[in-house]
């Protein structure tokens, strides 16, 4: 079941919406709901690694320093 829900945006994120809605040929409502999905599933997916670091930080599971320097070092190098 879907519900209404009121919001304010800007003048141009809603011609944004509008223009990308037409692209798709699909309404506005069908496009802020395909972010607003996007949205939470990344933020959730977020949270899920945070806590999941926070257990492993918690539980004293690091990484060994050696290997944390040849990832470091790897990463500078790109």
């Amino acid at each position: 079941m879907k519900q209404t829900m009121t919001v304010r945006i800007n003048p141009a994120t809603r011609e944004a919406l509008a223009s990308i809605a037409s692209a798709l040929d699909r309404d506005r409502s069908y496009v802020v709901n395909q972010a607003l999905e996007a949205y939470i599933e990344l933020h959730r997916w977020q949270l899920e690694h945070i806590r999941r670091g926070l257990r492993e930080a918690r539980a004293e599971a690091f990484v060994p320093e050696a290997e944390a320097g040849r990832v470091i070092d790897r990463l500078r190098r790109k």
